[in-house]
């Protein structure tokens, strides 16, 4: 999408320190690694235990950025954290997005209470960047998204549709891998950010069972959960390797009463909850079970060896929405801001015609309390109905889905004669959410309404068929190609019909829809799909002194709904010296918007901060006519560029990486602020589908509108002196990102949208971790300081102070394969700064927070390793 013309009246700014900082801080790295040499390289003559190497890095080895020969981490041309599963299971959370977080300082991921289906899949983010900006392969192959679309959270994650972490068990983990560099030249669509390859485990014997839980100081959130791996053989030469955890999550709650619902407990009103009407804190999350398979066989005469795995998640995720105030909820209590009930006539319902036949009375409300004398006469009245009868102390809609996840990879690899390489695998998988509200109604349906409703289903499917070549031309040069050939598809499911019909008491300002979350209608739900093939080429090249590196990659892709996209890639690294290497890389990449983002529906109801109310927003496809009208068009890819140059020094014991990095996005992919909607906009989109619009006051559209520029630097720091046995380790990450909006269209992003993308996030965070062994390994300690910038809280229009967690562990091994561990993360119960408004919809603290809002965690596990892996 070309913009160019509209340059002058978009906004534009850019602030040019940084580049000049973060080669500062490079050059101070640097140096600080060369001063500390001398003491490490004393260290390392004086050790005796091969131990003393155990936090370097050097020597793991990943395949993630490369198509050669695996490279170690110092070695690689690009930055690559690694993950071992040692490092998984050493925490007390169970999901796979909390646990790299903790270790990977660029990743975050957010909390998500109150956020509609975002409760069900969490936003997760690489560098800052949207959920939807890193590409996630399992064994290598890539990975579905889920069905989730993110219409709630921060700038950076709504309207984004990513990949789903948690339904990958711990337990079936062998390695990490997350590339913290471009790759859309490799690896295809959506590796702007980064890449992380899950290796699962692959031994044919042995196994584990480990029972876990914990529970949140505050004496709620109890964590249970039983997982097992098994290795078997298939074969003489062959393995199945399978992993199953089965647990559950109780809610926490994080609120105070709010201000509404105490003055109409003080003026009486003895129906409203207590001690809270809303309930702000992370939902109840039941039968989560996550399975995952993988397989392998070699057959010895061929030399060829068929491969797979497979998977199946799936759990139930149920949360609190807004409390709806029984005088003031516009379209079921009133529609004058509460100063008079709303009462239907059920006769003029009946017979369509508004002449006010029944003679209802009117009910004033009188300092939080509805006139007693002439509600009873609409409550004794048949033909009268107001939904005080129902729900005198008002009602807060419960909000939920049952998440399903399966995949199925399949695959068969061998060489030529002649020595080539082949790979042909095909793989496919699926994500569904069936959305659920209940102690909620469809106030134009009347006293005939039911309170729970199934909402309908998001569905996406993806099905891959590639063809991978590699050669080896010498010691020295290795060549790769292959082509790829992937459908995409995302499905709108109906809901039940009361869920979205606009019911006979419409016309008299009931509104239509299950309320909070109108369901699918039949106009709006369908199935959407696009297919594209690709074909790809790159080569490695190491120098004949091993002192040098480069390789370059090249991607051809062709998408049947918007054309084609050319991306490359170049890397190189350079040993300077035996202790210091500097490495660097430019790329070019992209992200094609999803069949989801394309044609989805949605409705919400939220807090206006503004009017302090809450208001009912839409999210419409950007082809809709009533988009057309603000600037909607049809979507297309976003583009970025990448450049990034670091060192790495190792010495001994003493490893670090320094690596500084800039991301330019163009025509990035997100929803614009919000639009009110005229008469003539409600029937358009009641007529699209949009069967709720009549009581929509909101709407937004996804577009292409705004550019950004992300500049950051990430430093990983391990060390362990040989002076203190050995036996214990320092590691030190630390990632800065700061993200500019260098170009936006001012109709569709306003400041506040333009400040949400840019300081949603945290710009630092850091983490020191120590470990340390006793001399006979049967007690092992953990502890870990975490550190979180300061954030932006749109929904609050707050900033927030940073703040530090620490987390700590104690390991005991009772006897061989048995150990039982106690720990705690964020043990200080450090919380984020209170909202200045929290007495209005009782949101204590920003739902937004960093590091959860919970407080501390306190946990205990116990494992039992047999086998291999004991």
């Amino acid at each position: 999408m070309n913009h160019t013309p509209q340059l002058s009246r978009f906004h534009s700014r850019r602030r040019p320190t940084a580049e000049s900082i973060l080669s500062l801080l490079l050059a101070a790295a640097v140096a600080v690694a060369l001063a500390a040499a001398p003491v490490a390289a004393q260290e390392e003559d004086a050790a005796d235990d091969e131990d003393a190497e155990m936090a370097a890095f050097g020597e793991e080895i990943v395949v993630v950025g490369t198509r050669g020969e695996g490279r170690s981490v110092a070695e690689s041309m690009v930055p690559v954290d690694v993950l071992t599963g040692d490092d998984f299971l050493s925490q007390g959370d169970t999901d796979v997005a909390n646990l790299v977080r903790n270790l990977a300082p660029s990743y975050n991921v957010s909390a998500q209470p109150i956020s509609d289906a975002s409760s069900i899949v969490r936003p997760a983010y690489l560098r800052n960047l949207a959920p939807d900006h890193t590409l996630v392969l399992v064994n290598g192959k890539r990975r579905h998204r889920a069905a989730v679309i993110h219409w709630h959270g921060d700038a950076v994650s709504i309207g984004a549709q990513g990949p789903d972490l948690a339904v990958i068990p711990a337990i079936a983990l062998r390695q990490v891998e997350v590339l913290r560099d471009g790759a859309s030249a490799q690896y295809g669509s959506d590796a702007i950010a980064g890449v992380m390859n899950f290796l699962l485990k692959d031994a044919g014997s042995g196994g584990a069972v480990e029972i876990r839980s914990g529970s949140y100081g505050e004496g709620d959130g109890d964590l249970f959960t039983a997982a097992a791996n098994f290795g078997l053989p298939l074969g003489e030469s062959g393995f199945f390797n399978l992993s199953v955890e089965y647990g559950s999550t109780d809610p926490t709650d994080r609120s105070i009463q709010r201000r509404d619902a105490a003055n109409l407990i003080a003026a009486g009103n003895t129906h409203v909850r207590q001690p809270k009407a809303q309930i702000w804190g992370s939902p109840e999350v039941s039968d989560d079970m996550k399975l995952f398979l993988n397989f392998g066989h070699l057959f010895e005469t061929s030399g060829r060896q068929f491969y797979g795995h497979a998977n199946y998640a799936s759990k139930t995720v149920n949360g609190g929405f807004f409390f709806r105030n029984p005088n003031t909820r516009g379209g079921v209590f009133s529609i004058d801001g509460g100063g008079t009930l709303l009462v239907g006539d059920l006769l003029d319902a009946r017979d369509g015609v508004l002449d006010g036949s029944a003679g209802c009375p009117t009910v004033a409300v009188t300092n939080h309390v509805p006139d007693p004398i002439a509600l009873g006469r609409v409550i004794d009245d048949p033909n009268c109905f107001s939904f005080q009868e129902l729900f005198p102390g008002g009602f807060t809609p419960n909000f939920g889905g049952d998440n399903e996840d399966m995949s199925i990879v399949a695959g068969l690899r061998g060489a030529t004669s002649g020595g080539i390489g082949w790979d042909l695998s095909v793989s496919t998988g699926e994500n569904s959410v069936d959305h659920f509200i209940s102690n909620t109604v469809n106030a134009s349906l009347g006293p005939d309404t039911p309170t729970g409703f199934s909402l309908g289903t998001y569905t996406q499917r993806e099905t891959n068929l590639n063809y991978d070549l590699t050669y080896s031309v010498s010691e020295r040069v290795d060549v790769a190609g292959g082509v790829e050939w992937r459908n995409e598809e995302f499905e709108i499911g109906t809901g039940q019909p009361e869920s979205y019909l606009i019911g006979p008491l419409a016309g008299q300002g009931f509104s239509s829809g299950s309320n909070g979350f109108p369901g699918f209608s039949d106009i709006a739900a369908g199935k959407w799909g696009r297919s594209n093939y690709a074909a790809y080429g790159d080569v490695e090249i190491d120098g004949p002194d091993g002192r040098w590196a480069m390789g370059a990659a090249v991607r051809f892709e062709d998408f049947e709904d918007f054309g084609t996209t050319m991306n490359s890639k170049i890397a190189g690294r350079y040993q300077v010296t035996e202790r210091l290497a500097l490495r660097s890389s430019l790329s070019s990449g992209f992200r094609a918007p999803t069949p989801g983002q394309q044609n989805a529906f949605n409705v919400q109801t939220q807090f206006d901060t503004n009017i302090q109310d809450l208001v009912n927003n839409g999210t419409i496809p950007s082809t809709s006519a009533v988009a057309g009208l603000r600037g909607g068009e049809p979507l297309e890819p976003e583009t970025s560029l990448n450049f990034a140059i670091g060192a790495v020094v190792e010495n001994g014991p003493f490893a670090m990486t320094f690596d500084v990095f800039r991301i330019d996005v163009e025509d990035r992919i997100a929803v614009t602020q919000n639009f009110q909607l005229t008469p003539d906009e409600v029937a358009t989109l009641v007529a699209e589908g949009v069967t709720s619009a009549a009581n929509l006051r909101n709407f937004r559209f996804f577009a292409n509108d705004f550019d950004t520029e992300s500049v950051g630097a990430d430093l990983v720091l391990t060390v362990t002196p040989a002076s203190m046995g050995g036996r214990t380790s320092f590691a030190a990450l630390a990632n800065l990102t700061r993200t500019d909006v260098v170009r936006s269209n001012p109709v569709t992003f306003g400041a506040r949208r333009i400040r949400d993308l840019e300081q949603a996030l945290p710009e630092s965070r850091y983490s020191v971790t120590a470990k340390h062994r006793s001399a006979s390994d049967r007690v092992r300690y953990l502890a870990r300081l975490n550190y979180f910038d300061r954030w932006f809280d749109r929904d609050n229009n707050e900033s927030y102070p940073g703040e530090n967690t620490l987390d700590v562990e104690i390991g005991f091994r009772l006897r061989d394969g048995l150990r039982w561990v106690f720990g705690g993360t964020n043990v200080l119960d450090t919380y984020p700064e209170e909202n200045s408004f929290a007495l209005n919809v009782g949101e204590l603290y920003s739902e937004r927070t960093p590091w959860g809002f919970n407080g501390a965690f306190w946990y205990s596990r116990l494992t039992y390793s047999f086998g291999d892996s004991f």
